[in-house]
């Protein structure tokens, strides 16, 4: 079978090239030489310091292969984006899911996971995250996360979310989850004097000349122990970035969720998979229609303890669509209140819980509670008017079963990265505990073979990404909203990806004249200026390539499969479509996108290259 979709584009600016699948891992370019790499336009490094593990990221992924891969004696350096404590993370609400109830069992996790995942889950990925993940979460509470218990127990109070049919849900101060893990977590790292480097933007992964990972390259900003561009070397680098969200104009992901991780990989030459498939979440507070950056969500934990999906008129729409009601996985219950939405001409529907009384808001729910009357809405009186805003990117780097990606030395866990387990639509609460079983997994990985020092790193073949402005930023976020959304077509696909590549050219010309500027000894006539280096150019560059991998995927998926809805293409095709997109970017702007036999992924691994510096 062969991928169908976009293509013929002018090949300087980004087309969408599409070949049959071979089933095969291609990481190399021709004769088998490493896939020329990209980075985006920026200074030189100025200073540089060495570890034996780079760690980008510091949610409950980033920090457990931190502290597992430093706990077997491997210098370990943490970076983040923001500060140790604010990464992805400490916004979860809703909790941790894991089969640790009485009757519970893995093989019931599994069967809910690969129901919600639409035909795409790689089932032995799903069932390394189902049966590894109660003693994970052991290892969790040993570290000092505090989850909430059963009233006069001390064994852990367990809750339903969307596409569970057992309580498995484990949360913390009601619907802080994340925010205590987070505190655990940033406590032992703290504790074990790991070295952070905070407030930093990595730009580009740092290869040796047999494109084995050799480290990144990083912006610190503001003042501290590191100031500006700077390079960390490692052999080993873990993505553990977080999602993309800030793609789109309404989301629940905080501001720095760009898409950083993927992009860098996109230009290392990693492959990524599964980018179309981006979870909505369906109860996120609707603010008004010009609503824009991160809102408050409405935690699928209130559904679980029993509140009502409602329209104007209070008639509960989602009986009868479904066995579990407001408890179907996300994807459907976003489909329904679209849906309804448009049959009634408004943009929202409503979330009742003034049955759970004052008592259970404030016990079980206060930070919702507190968001939605900071906004002037009051749970505990009136319906929470709700509607879908992106939350969650099933797709990413394609990582295997210990996170290794198609570049040797990275490895990628999280949101971040595409293991299998989530197919095409993740199950709630099932991000929590896949970002801490691979992280675990990767660090067994790591420290399994003795540490070595980085290679040479070698210089990109190819000129700088031309840097896009930082008002193109907003631009792409209405863009995608419009035509990437809950709702797809052809029509709608298509006219955004003929809005990205307009984006794109801008820059690519803007570069151009530059350089023609540069080299001539009489200047040419006057043109566009290019983009200066720095981080709000940085992120929307990156933005913009996460979002041509996003829609170029959607547009050549016709069908509609988990959280992928084209509006055109109605039906599941298995037939056709329960396999794979392969995507991979080659200089200048071209994605290149294969597809895989079935709905198994390929191998990662290549073999190992040949050693450039002795073991330590």
């Amino acid at each position: 079978m062969t991928g169908t979709g976009p293509n013929g584009h002018d090949t300087n600016i980004g087309p969408t090239t599409h070949t049959g699948p071979d089933g095969t891992n291609n990481p190399t370019g021709p004769a088998g030489t490493p896939a020329p790499a990209l980075r985006l336009h920026a200074p030189a490094p100025g200073w540089s310091i060495e570890a034996d593990v780079v760690v980008v990221g510091s949610g409950v992924a980033g920090l457990t292969a931190a502290l597992r891969c430093a706990a077997e004696g491997r210098r370990t350096v943490v970076v983040t984006k923001a500060r140790l404590d604010d990464g992805s993370t400490r916004w979860a609400q809703g909790g941790i899911a894991a089969a640790l109830g009485d009757g519970d069992t893995p093989e019931q996790h599994l069967d809910d996971t690969l129901v919600a995942g639409a035909g795409l889950c790689d089932e032995a990925a799903v069932r390394t995250l189902v049966t590894e993940g109660p003693d994970a979460v052991r290892r969790l509470i040993a570290t000092g996360a505090r989850f909430d218990t059963a009233p006069g127990g001390e064994e852990i109070a367990l809750t339903r979310e969307g596409g569970h049919h057992r309580r498995r849900i484990a949360h913390a101060g009601g619907d802080a989850t994340g925010a205590e893990i987070s505190r655990a977590l940033v406590e032992a790292v703290r504790a074990q004097g790991l070295r952070t480097i905070e407030n930093a933007l990595v730009l580009d992964l740092l290869t040796d000349a047999d494109g084995r990972t050799a480290g990144v390259t990083l912006h610190v900003m503001g003042e501290g122990q590191h100031d500006g561009v700077g390079a960390v070397r490692a052999p080993a680098v873990v993505l553990a970035t977080g999602g993309m969200g800030q793609v789109f104009s309404a989301t629940t992901n905080p501001a720095v969720s760009t898409g950083d991780g993927v992009a860098l990989a996109l230009r290392a030459g990693a492959e990524i998979s599964d980018l179309e498939f981006v979870q909505f979440h369906p109860t996120v507070l609707y603010l008004g229609p010009d609503a824009e950056g991160q809102q408050p969500l409405i935690s699928e934990a209130v559904r679980g303890e029993g509140a009502h999906l409602v329209d104007a008129d209070g008639t509960r729409f989602m009986l009868g669509q479904h066995e579990l009601a407001e408890l179907a996985p996300r994807d459907i219950v976003a489909k329904a209140i679209m849906r309804r939405a448009h049959e009634q001409g408004t943009e929202h529907m409503y979330l009742d819980a003034r049955h759970f009384g004052a008592a259970m808001w404030e016990r079980r729910f206060p930070t919702i509670l507190a968001a939605c009357r900071a906004h002037g809405i009051d749970p505990v009186t009136e319906p929470i008017p709700v509607a879908p805003a992106a939350h969650y990117a099933s797709g990413g780097v394609r990582a295997d079963l210990y996170g290794r990606t198609t570049v040797p030395g990275l490895y990628a866990c999280g949101e971040v990265a595409c293991t299998g387990v989530h197919g095409a639509n993740r199950l709630a609460s099932n991000s929590l505990l896949e970002g801490l079983v691979f992280a675990e997994r990767i660090a067994d990985d790591i420290t399994a073979t003795p540490a070595r020092r980085p290679g040479p790193a070698v210089a990109p073949a190819a000129d700088p990404v031309p840097l896009l402005a930082p008002e193109a930023r907003p631009a792409i976020q209405r863009i995608m909203s419009a035509g990437a959304g809950v709702l797809r077509s052809a029509a709608s696909l298509t006219e955004a990806y003929t809005a990205l590549i307009r984006l794109q050219r801008t820059a690519t010309e803007a570069a151009a004249y530059a350089a023609a500027e540069a080299d001539s000894a009489t200047a040419p006539p006057e043109g566009p200026k290019p983009a200066e280096p720095g981080v709000e150019a940085w992120e929307a560059t990156n933005l913009l390539l996460v979002a041509r991998v996003l829609v170029s995927s959607a547009r050549s998926r016709e069908e509609t499969r988990g959280c992928h809805w084209r509006e055109d293409h109605a039906d599941r095709d298995d037939t056709t479509w329960r396999r794979h997109f392969l995507v991979t970017h080659r200089p200048p702007h071209t994605l290149n996108i294969r597809t895989t036999d079935t709905a198994a992924f390929p191998a990662t691994t290549v073999a190992p290259a040949p050693e450039t510096e002795p073991t330590l």
